[in-house]
């Protein structure tokens, strides 16, 4: 029987993963790349490009929660303000409902920053995650 490359990294992987469910060292990670014919050099450029994917998802993972707490912040405001506008309305002209007014304007733009906060995967999310990542 034989097994090509993607069976075979499925294989390994899934053997590692049996074999120890705990850490393994970077000289274990050497030693296994060595018996599987793969060069220090490729190792160690993937070991880099893999430690920059990390780096980014965690930076992204930050970035995300930064913008939802914005969100979460906005609508916090947004409740309490036309809360307080709906009480007021009723109290000063209980015949005309004027509220609706900043409820529905101010909707429409709590809708907008939703939208922008929650659909990642965008070009304004790419320049917005950019434009934070050289701030911080």
């Amino acid at each position: 029987m034989t097994y090509d490359s993607d069976d075979v990294q499925k294989i390994l992987q899934i053997a590692l993963t049996r074999k120890q469910e705990g850490e393994f060292s970077r000289e274990q990670l050497i030693e296994m790349a060595s018996e599987l014919g793969i060069s220090p050099n490729i190792l160690e450029k993937t070991e880099q490009k893999w430690l920059a994917e990390q780096e980014e998802e965690g930076l992204r993972h930050k970035f995300n929660t930064f913008r939802r707490r914005g969100f979460q912040s906005h609508f916090v405001t947004f409740f309490a303000v036309n809360l307080f506008l709906v009480v007021l309305n009723l109290i000063t002209s209980p015949s005309y409902f004027w509220a609706i007014f900043p409820i529905l304007g101010w909707g429409l733009g709590l809708f907008l920053h939703w939208w922008s906060v929650y659909h990642s995967k965008t070009e304004d999310y790419e320049i917005a995650f950019q434009k934070w990542r050289s701030q911080t």
